[in-house]
């Protein structure tokens, strides 16, 4: 995931994280290490967006493939004595994504889950962003059942236990 870490207004993203940020956002680099006697390279990076912007530059990176980690500060921070507390409140994947300016209003956001064992398979789906659930249970040819109701809902995001995950046929078909 990539870290939104709360600074105030803006969420602040650093090293590898604010790296990938900056080209796949188009934000600029900058640095808080203002030793001269450090290289630029060798400096800490860091870039950052308003906080109020965050939904449009957490959707970008969604649709790019990426997860985001979003780290809040949990208490006034100027009441806080020493450093200020924070903690993840939310990370942002595909399959869970509920607002609606981060939606295609034209089709479910679906978060699958398939798991098998023994000849017996299962597949559910669920629409977070409306509580819709459905689900089905295989035992003969279920793979290809499998198949055909994960192109029937397109999933978003799926996870799989184990075994389905060592079944190269539905891995090929995500």
């Amino acid at each position: 995931s990539i870290l939104f870490f709360r600074l105030g207004d803006f969420y602040e993203m650093f090293d590898a994280d604010a790296r990938i940020a900056s080209q796949e956002l188009d934000l600029t680099l900058t640095s808080r290490d203002k030793a001269k006697d450090k290289a630029d390279e060798d400096k800490i990076p860091m870039c950052g967006i308003p906080y109020h912007a965050a939904d449009s530059y957490i959707a970008r990176l969604i649709a790019k493939g990426y997860k985001v980690a979003i780290c809040e500060q949990m208490e006034d921070p100027a009441l806080a004595k020493g450093l200020v507390k924070r903690d993840i409140i939310r990370i942002v994947t595909p399959g869970t994504l509920t607002e609606s300016s981060m939606l295609d209003e034209s089709r479910n956001n679906y978060f699958a889950c398939v798991c098998g064992n023994e000849g017996r398979w299962g597949v559910s789906f669920c629409d977070v962003s409306t509580g819709e659930v459905c689900v089905a249970a295989f035992e003969s040819n279920a793979v290809q059942h499998l198949r055909n109701e994960l192109s029937r809902f397109r999933p978003k995001e799926t996870v799989m236990n184990q075994r389905a995950g060592e079944r190269r046929e539905l891995r090929d078909f995500l």
